[in-house]
């Protein structure tokens, strides 16, 4: 008997929307602040891990070392999500990327619950925004994860809270951080980008436009079989 997933986790952003964008944004302008140099080249560092270990990261790049308490770091961090949240006002239904609402529709027909697993302390905020917040069956607390991607909490919480076993999750992630953290929680990862960063999914896509959730399904069948 053919054996699919009862959940599907949703990674944010590069998944459903792309705001990175705007998270590069509005980290070069706390950065110009600081006097610390940043480019997109190192704002590839940044994506999939949570607010405070980017902080440090751009910390990290200062040409002396700068020492703040861990209070002024707090205040750092919230001053750029107040450029960030700022700059999200602009999204709206047309920054869902490409094949994302067809999929989620599939998704949603299928009857397989819907959760959101997003390192995205706003991640709420901005599926209303999408007007996307009526797909999702659960979408995890980011300010309740005590430990960021890699780490498979942020998956396993979802899975938890909907009492689902982690080996019927697949999730879905564009990350290299986050396939590590589908991978760790024993559930199905789906990896949307190049094979360079990606090549530890159990399935890859080039990008969300490839994304077939019937074939997803096949897959998922086909790797329970396997193991």
């Amino acid at each position: 008997m053919a054996q699919s997933p009862k959940l599907f986790i949703y990674d944010l952003d590069g998944v459903i929307t792309d705001t990175a964008e705007f998270h590069y944004l509005a980290w070069k302008k706390l950065a110009d602040e600081l006097g610390i140099p940043i480019d997109r080249h190192f704002n590839e560092q940044l994506k999939g891990i949570n607010r405070m270990d980017s902080l440090d990261r751009i910390l990290g790049q200062a040409t002396s070392p700068i020492d703040f308490s861990e209070q002024e770091k707090i205040g750092l961090a919230t001053r750029k999500n107040g450029y960030y949240l700022e700059l999200i006002e602009a999204i709206n239904p047309n920054y869902i990327l490409p094949g994302i609402g067809d999929f989620l529709e599939a998704n949603k027909q299928s009857g397989i619950k819907i959760a959101l697993g997003s390192a995205s302390k706003n991640a709420a905020r901005i599926l209303d925004k999408l007007e996307l917040t009526g797909y999702f069956d659960y979408i995890v607390n980011a300010a309740e994860i005590t430990k960021g991607k890699p780490d498979p909490e942020t998956f396993t919480a979802a899975a938890d809270a909907l009492n689902i076993p982690y080996s019927d999750c697949v999730g879905i992630e564009d990350a290299a951080a986050g396939v590590e953290a589908v991978n760790r929680a024993g559930m199905f990862s789906v990896g949307v980008g190049d094979d360079a960063h990606l090549s530890h999914a159990d399935y890859l896509v080039g990008n969300t436009q490839e994304l077939e959730f019937q074939k997803i399904l096949d897959e998922f069948e086909k790797n329970r079989k396997q193991s």
